[in-house]
């Protein structure tokens, strides 16, 4: 049982989520890293293993969490529609899973949210209210959720959504055995929550570590506190991982299975979208490269050896946008 008493989600329920989901969702593949970076950081024996969430539908690991929340809605619930709060990703995901079962979704985003989400929203068909900050967000919801009677999907909060991210741990953790670390990246929690659920379901040796960036550190907070907190401002260029608060089942799983939390700066942000790109070829926004700039960061002395899974949660960034955060060795 969770701290707030609610099961955590077992193996059987994350395999019967994953059949439930079936092709809707892609199973990303798994890619190993052989590039010099790994070899230089982590010795002749480590290996790293790209999971890789950005090839997912919509464009980050969202999609699973959304769209197991939209086939739950009964008929009534799905005549009123859904909504949903998120600096983005999750945004787009809920107005795809919408889409896909015959409902409307009404998301709120920041003003000021990269052009390339706010284009996708709008693509999949959703309406979209922008308002200035993320703290107004939350409100705004709140808002629809009670007046309109929407069914409000949470962006990280609730066993749906860790049922949904663990997914992503399953697959990973069947894909690649005897992994000794995996390296997950942390905003509101939810997916760290349902991956190192799953990890520890199917390789219980392995150690899970969560990365936050130092301008939205809630979890660093909660698990300082020893229960959920909030942070007055997001002060990252890895705006999906702000997350303003912590919520307490995600917060729950979390505390249970990671076994250690790490920080990185914006610095090491930009150098780790570069790196990917240049030795991967891959052009992730700021919260894809959080778990590759713990690896390199704070964790790579620890690592050393080691056989790693890392979590590469998304991509849904503009060409101009990602050349002006990306640093390039």
């Amino acid at each position: 049982m969770t701290e707030e008493g609610a099961a955590p989600p077992d193996l059987a329920a994350i395999e019967a989520a994953r059949a439930r989901l079936g092709g809707q969702v892609v199973e990303t593949p798994v890619q190993q890293w052989r590039g010099p970076a790994v070899a230089d950081a982590l010795g002749a024996e480590g290996a790293v293993f790209l999971k890789l969430e950005l090839f997912q539908r919509t464009g980050t690991f969202k999609a699973r969490g959304a769209l197991l929340g939209a086939l739950a809605l009964d008929e009534a619930a799905r005549a009123r529609g859904v909504t949903a709060v998120s600096a983005g990703n999750h945004a787009i995901a809920v107005a795809f899973a919408a889409q896909r079962v015959g409902t409307s979704a009404k998301v709120v985003m920041m003003e000021g949210a990269d052009p390339f989400r706010v284009a996708q929203v709008r693509r999949y068909g959703a309406e979209l209210v922008q308002v200035p900050d993320v703290h107004t967000a939350f409100e705004t919801v709140r808002s629809i959720e009670a007046e309109e009677g929407r069914t409000l999907i949470h962006p990280f909060e609730g066993p749906t959504v860790a049922l949904g991210t663990a997914t992503v741990g399953l697959e990973l953790a069947r894909r690649v055995p005897d992994l000794d670390a995996v390296i997950v990246p942390i905003g509101g929690g939810g997916l760290c929550a349902g991956v190192s659920c799953a990890v520890k379901a199917v390789q219980p040796a392995c150690r899970v570590y969560g990365v936050e960036p130092e301008g939205a550190d809630t979890m660093h907070r909660s698990f300082a506190a020893g229960s959920p907190q909030a942070i007055e401002r997001v002060r990252t260029i890895a705006d999906s991982l702000g997350a303003p608060h912590a919520a307490p089942y995600s917060f729950a799983l979390c505390r249970h299975y990671v076994d250690e939390l790490v920080k990185v700066d914006d610095a090491a942000l930009r150098s780790a979208m570069g790196l990917l790109f240049a030795e991967m070829k891959l052009a992730v926004e700021p919260a894809g490269a959080a778990a590759t700039a713990a690896l390199f960061g704070p964790l790579a002395g620890r690592l050393k050896g080691k056989r790693t899974g890392v979590i590469v949660c998304g991509a849904n960034i503009d060409a101009h946008k990602f050349m002006e955060q990306a640093l390039f060795a």
